[in-house]
């Protein structure tokens, strides 16, 4: 393998797992940002895009992905679409090269979100990048703040804030605003006394998530703005331990390659989320920096035309008034709640089934109300589900270990592989 260093390149993937129509749009608008930053202009900076799609999530095509303009492939180096096809071959290859099995390809490489980042991440390592950026297809490069009457918009340089800090990082991650929080506004009542949401919410969210800040967000009515104070900085903070984890997002993110041995792959428990949170419990030994730069996250994918240049004045209030927005919710609070188990056993063992045993109490204590407020008894799944997860915890515990063991052994091949591979 011909090293970087010997180039003089710095080569950068962009790496998506996605699987929504509205992708292309958003790699244009991004590519373009880069442009009006100067990133394309930069001699020895090569972007590669990488993306990992999905036709099933919401019955999409390949062309949806791959059909890409011209005007944005000139901006690029190279692309790399990576579907069921290319993962099979993949996945051939590593098992004839005697790296992993059959069941370990599973693990890795099978299905859900982590599998689907994991892919892009082997991509990149597979391609000697340097720096891995993900980036999400419902976030925008550009921040919003309620400073005044009005809401302020401003461009954001996502890309090139990353290159500036990632060299002395493990990861650096940006900031996030816009609808982050799949919990709506409410308007409590005696049914649903602040109180008792909150209790509820404490119980399937998991550390970072505090009350304080999710009262503010439900108050702009389930929206995050942006700081000012951030957006007038420079500065990158290291971010802070807790129980353990240095808590990221899955966007908005970029990797250091140039150490493969200090890079995790992602995991999530079968049918729940939380890849980035399961891949901060292994952060503790990693340089983590937050840097300066905000997405817009657009997760009810109301405001497409901010890239069209459409800037609103308002942000309207997200209401538990429909039954689309109810269902996010629900499904939020399912996939908290898948996952919270594994992540209290990783990053609280020692108090773990008192903790378990305390979410079980605050749950069947509160579900009654959220049930009724929401007009859906299916919201009593929830204590299923967590049964459901405490009784596999361990055998979870044993996949997220695995995953990392075989990421080890991908990345010792992939280091001493001949030349010509």
């Amino acid at each position: 393998m011909v090293k970087n260093e010997d180039t003089g390149n710095i080569n950068v993937g962009i790496g998506f797992a996605t699987g929504r129509k509205t992708f292309r749009n958003v790699l244009k608008t991004s590519v373009y940002n880069w442009k009006e930053s100067g990133v394309t202009d930069i001699d020895n900076v090569r972007l590669n895009l990488i993306v990992a799609y999905d036709l099933k999530y919401s019955n999409t095509k390949a062309t949806d992905y791959t059909n890409v303009s011209q005007d944005i492939l000139n901006l690029l180096d190279s692309t790399s679409f990576i579907n069921k096809d290319v993962i099979k071959r993949e996945i051939d290859y590593l098992i004839k090269a005697g790296v992993i099995n059959e069941k370990e390809a599973k693990l890795f490489f099978g299905s859900g979100y982590a599998a689907k980042r994991n892919a892009v991440l082997y991509m990149a390592l597979k391609n000697n990048l340097d720096y891995l950026v993900f980036l999400d297809d419902d976030e925008y490069p550009m921040a919003v703040t309620n400073t005044r009457s009005t809401a302020i918009w401003g461009g954001q340089h996502v890309l090139s804030t990353h290159l500036k800090n990632i060299k002395e990082a493990d990861i650096t991650n940006g900031l996030h605003c816009g609808y982050i929080s799949p919990i709506p506004y409410l308007d409590f009542n005696e049914i649903m006394p602040e109180s008792m949401f909150r209790l509820f919410v404490e119980a399937i969210s998991n550390d970072i998530i505090n009350w304080d800040t999710i009262s503010s967000v439900m108050k702009n009515g389930g929206v995050t703005y942006a700081d000012t104070k951030i957006l007038m900085t420079d500065e990158a903070k290291e971010v802070e331990e807790i129980n353990g984890a240095k808590f990221i997002s899955g966007a908005n993110l970029c990797i250091n390659l140039t150490k493969p041995e200090r890079v995790s792959p992602f995991y999530n428990p079968p049918g729940a989320r939380g890849e980035d949170t399961f891949l901060s419990t292994c952060l503790s030994k990693r340089r983590v920096l937050r840097v300066p730069c905000y997405t817009f996250h657009d997760s009810f994918s109301t405001y497409h035309h901010l890239m069209d240049g459409v800037l609103p004045t308002k942000l309207k209030y997200i209401k538990a008034d429909s039954e689309a927005i109810v269902t996010r919710f629900y499904k939020a609070c399912i996939g908290w709640i898948r996952y919270k188990p594994l992540l209290l056993y990783i990053t609280q063992n020692d108090s773990y089934k008192e903790k378990i045993s305390e979410m079980r109490e605050q749950i069947a204590y509160t579900l009654p109300s959220v049930c009724t407020y929401f007009g859906r008894e299916d919201f009593m799944n929830i204590a299923k589900e967590l049964d459901r997860y405490d009784k596999n915890v361990q055998k979870h515990y044993q996949q997220f270990l695995t995953t990392q063991e075989i990421w080890t052994k991908i990345c010792q091949f992939l280091a001493t592989r001949p030349n010509s591979e």
